[in-house]
């Protein structure tokens, strides 16, 4: 039987170096990221020694994410459109099927008016990627953007959600979703994953902690902080009901854990945290799968 793998997310530049490392302690799916441009790195050679890595572990590469802002192409983002094209070639090389990141906007406008070059970007890239049989999924982070201004991403809030999959009604679009990131916004992940998990094709294991107190007697628009993103175990989320959703929604994703966040358990207990996370998440998935004996129990076989 196929379990939920529970892995994590790393960096594309130390992508060989920490492999090994994570694979002793048990990830089972690797997320890889780049930040902003693949840079000099060459995919092709990169995934080979990846897989050489992975062996017979077991483990996959869950996806390819480049974080950026594809809509601008401007600046440090001007190789960003291109490093999307390339990772969606090369994604088959690594294994996975599936290549994300922000969707980018423009800069210091409202969310809607960054809906027709969306369309015109995604729209192309989309294409690419379903001749490849490559999915794409937008992460969900606001990146201290709001609906009115922002520099990285539109698909932090549903309604944008709504526009976007309006815009590009497209079967390889979708979500590459985290509870954090609606919790600083103050929404229940919960309902809202009911409603989307339809559309969620990848999922970042990073959690919150809101500070109801200091939101009742402060709000949230002083200088008292309200919310902390967590490392899975240590937020408000119960995973059991984040892993039941996805499952009973044929989710067939991973969760890869996002480390270097918690205010905690970070800088010498950052690994602690995410191997702690990594446990608390596949009890959450049922723990390790036993087959069931092939014994007569009751009226049928068990």
């Amino acid at each position: 039987m196929k379990q939920l793998p529970i892995g994590a997310l790393i960096k594309g530049v130390y992508a060989e170096e920490v492999i090994p490392y994570y694979l002793q302690h048990g990830f089972e799916s690797f997320g890889i990221t780049y930040w902003q441009t693949t840079g000099t790195i060459d995919l092709a050679e990169q995934a080979k020694r990846v897989r050489e890595l992975l062996g017979d572990s077991g483990a996959t590469i869950s996806s390819l994410t480049v974080f950026g802002n594809p809509l601008t192409g401007t600046g440090d983002n001007a190789d960003t459109v291109a490093s999307w094209e390339r990772a969606i070639d090369h994604a088959h090389l690594f294994g996975t099927d599936l290549v994300s990141g922000f969707t980018g906007r423009l800069t210091d406008e409202p969310i809607p008016t960054s809906l027709a070059k969306f369309g015109e970007v995604f729209g192309e890239l989309a294409r690419r990627a379903e001749d490849r049989g490559v999915r794409l999924a937008f992460e969900n982070c606001d990146m201290h953007g709001t609906w009115e201004k922002g520099d990285w991403n539109i698909a932090h809030n549903p309604a944008a959600w709504e526009m976007m999959f309006n815009t590009l009604p497209n079967d390889n679009i979708g979500l590459q979703w985290e509870p954090c990131h609606q919790m600083v916004s103050l929404i229940d992940p919960i309902p809202q994953l009911r409603k989307w998990a339809g559309k969620i094709f990848h999922v970042h294991g990073k959690d919150a902690t809101i500070a109801w107190d200091v939101v009742r007697e402060h709000g949230i628009h002083g200088p008292h902080p309200f919310v902390w993103h967590r490392t899975p175990g240590f937020g408000d989320t119960n995973w059991s009901d984040v892993v039941t959703i996805l499952m009973q929604n044929g989710y067939e994703g991973s969760i890869d854990i996002e480390g270097r966040h918690d205010p905690v358990f970070r800088d010498e207990l950052e690994m602690s945290a995410q191997v702690s996370a990594l446990h608390y998440l596949k009890r959450c998935r049922g723990g390790d799968y036993v087959p069931n004996p092939r014994i007569q129990y009751g009226n049928g076989m068990l």
